[in-house]
Formats: structure tokens, sequence, C-alpha cells
């Protein structure tokens, strides 16, 4: 097993939104044919500025614990295969955060009403035919 080196040092890197390295290690894992390591994933990410391998294997525990990835023991590691897609582990939390509020109705108004026109007209036609 080789030795990582920590990145040298450098510019901060840009603070990630919320669930954006999930979303990043699920593809990853999805991309891939076979389970991964913590170290491979890293690699798959392209190891960003300041992105640590303790900061990996803390996301992925994360999600093993939400269920969007399966875990299994090789040797001294564990590998990682995903069982969610990334639009699939957004929606999760999505609904996860709305059943948080007891003012469901105010949450969504404000949802929809910060929605770029895009993204509304894809949300009209999703309620008017939800099999689409």
């Amino acid at each position: 097993m080789t030795e990582r080196q920590p990145p040298a040092p450098g510019p901060a890197a840009p603070r990630r939104r919320a669930g954006q390295l999930e979303a990043q290690v699920i593809t990853v894992l999805s991309a891939s044919d076979r389970p991964l390591t913590t170290g491979e994933v890293l690699d798959g990410l392209g190891a960003p500025a300041g992105l640590t391998y303790s900061t990996v294997i803390t996301t992925l525990n994360r999600l093993a614990v939400k269920g969007a990835v399966r875990r299994q023991r090789d040797g001294k590691a564990f590998r990682y295969t995903a069982i969610a897609d990334a639009a699939g582990l957004v929606a999760a939390n999505m609904n996860r955060l709305l059943t948080e509020e007891s003012d469901r109705a105010s949450v969504l108004r404000r949802f929809v009403s910060g929605l770029e026109p895009g993204d509304e007209a894809i949300l009209r036609d999703l309620l008017d035919d939800p099999g689409s």
C-alpha cells in the first residue's frame, strides 16, 4: 500500500456547495465497473486542491449511512459501490430537508420562487406529466 503525500501548499480551494462532493463521489463510483477504494475515488475526483484522503473517506462513510453506497471489506480497506445516482442523492436530500419543516407550503413556495426560468418550466412539465 502506497503512502499518500500531502498536497503541495497553494491557494485555498473554493468552498463547495452543500452536497457537491457527495454528488461528485457518486458520479465517480457510478462510472466504475467495479467497487473502488477511497484512494481510487480520490484519484477519480482528480484530487482538487485541498481535497484530502480523510475528507473522501468521511464523505464515503456518510454516503454509506445514507444508503447511497454499499461498503464491502477488502483486506484492511473498504471498497465502495454506488447504489443511488447523483440525481437520486440530491432528490433524497431535498425530500429529507422538506420533511424537517412543518410549514411545507412555505418551503415549496420559496423553493419555486427561487428557480431559474428554465428549471421552473421543467418542474411545471413534470407536475403536468410525472411519468415523463
